[in-house]
């Protein structure tokens, strides 16, 4: 991983000083990376864990997150990313958006080193990302349960790059094509399970150790599992007071308005919607796990699942 960082902070910067501040910003800002992490762990199931492609597709990956990063704070006029300022509040959306194209040209030339096998991979994974925030964008059909779509959503959106990561780290790491298959199984659970638990974090955790502005979500008027779960129990006729508070509070559009937001907050905090949203993460949790009984006994799959754990229980 220190490697993967040294090289990430070779690849983000650029000759014009403008165009390094703004495709280095959030690289330099800091960030967990799990993708190339599991990209990493993934690759240690083959012969060649260490091996030139191994490190080009880690870099890939984590370029693509970040580069998706920026778009998703234009889209969401987010303040705050990662504790500091987001891209498009320093530089303006255009240059935002443009910093994001640039770190996705570097990802495609990066995947072009480790074959065509890997670009084909990471075009469908980006195609399934991208999708995935437009279908978040348009909501459900008529017909479709709304939780059901927020799922395949989470799968689209975050699974999708999760999976590539851990396939691409075992097949450029040499494990077979069955293993790559099921680490990508697995990778596309623990992204879904890794949003569910985002949903929870954003409501219950101090900003300090997010670095995000809590509230964005409903303010945005963007569905999340908590709220979702309520607006179903007010459907079936099952929705306590709290709840009613609640939904009155989210659809009067007077959020910014009167503490209804603090307000807002603090009854979901306290609601059964937010331990059921817990439950769920789990849930997928265990169904990654489920994924690597292929995988033979040792410090490998014990990290994996680990890393299962901490995407779950994790408080930022």
């Amino acid at each position: 991983m220190a490697e993967v960082e040294s090289r990430l902070r070779q690849v983000v910067r650029s000759s014009s000083a403008f165009v390094d501040k703004a495709t280095s910003y959030l690289a330099l800002a800091g960030g967990k990376r799990l993708r190339p992490l599991l990209c990493l762990l993934a690759a240690e199931l083959g012969p060649r864990p260490e091996s030139e492609r191994v490190y080009d597709v880690a870099l890939t990956v984590e370029l693509t997150h970040l580069a998706s990063l920026y778009h998703d704070d234009v889209m969401d006029e987010a303040p705050l990313r990662r504790g500091v300022p987001t891209a498009q509040r320093l530089f303006g959306n255009s240059a935002a958006i443009m910093a994001g194209d640039v770190l996705f040209a570097r990802a495609s030339a990066l995947v072009a080193q480790a074959g065509p096998q890997a670009v084909l991979l990471h075009a469908q994974a980006f195609e399934r990302l991208c999708v995935g925030q437009l279908n978040e964008t348009a909501g459900p059909v008529p017909g479709c349960d709304p939780i059901d779509h927020y799922l395949q959503v989470l799968a689209d959106k975050t699974g999708s790059l999760i999976a590539v990561s851990a396939r691409h780290g075992a097949l450029a790491g040499g494990a077979s094509e069955e293993i790559a298959r099921a680490v990508a199984m697995y990778g596309e659970k623990i992204g879904v399970a890794f949003q569910l638990a985002d949903d929870v974090i954003d409501l219950v955790s101090d900003p300090q150790l997010t670095g995000k502005t809590p509230g964005t979500d409903l303010l945005e008027n963007v569905s999340t599992m908590p709220t979702l779960l309520l607006r179903r129990q007010a459907a079936d006729g099952s929705l306590d007071g709290e709840g009613k508070e609640i939904l009155r509070l989210l659809d009067g559009g007077r959020l910014r308005e009167d503490h209804n937001l603090e307000r807002a907050m603090d009854l979901l905090r306290a609601h059964s919607v937010v331990d059921e949203t817990r439950s769920l993460a789990e849930k997928w949790s265990a169904q990654a796990l489920e994924q690597l009984e292929i995988l033979p006994d040792s410090e490998v799959k014990q990290a994996f699942s680990a890393f299962a754990g901490a995407m779950v229980h994790r408080m930022a």
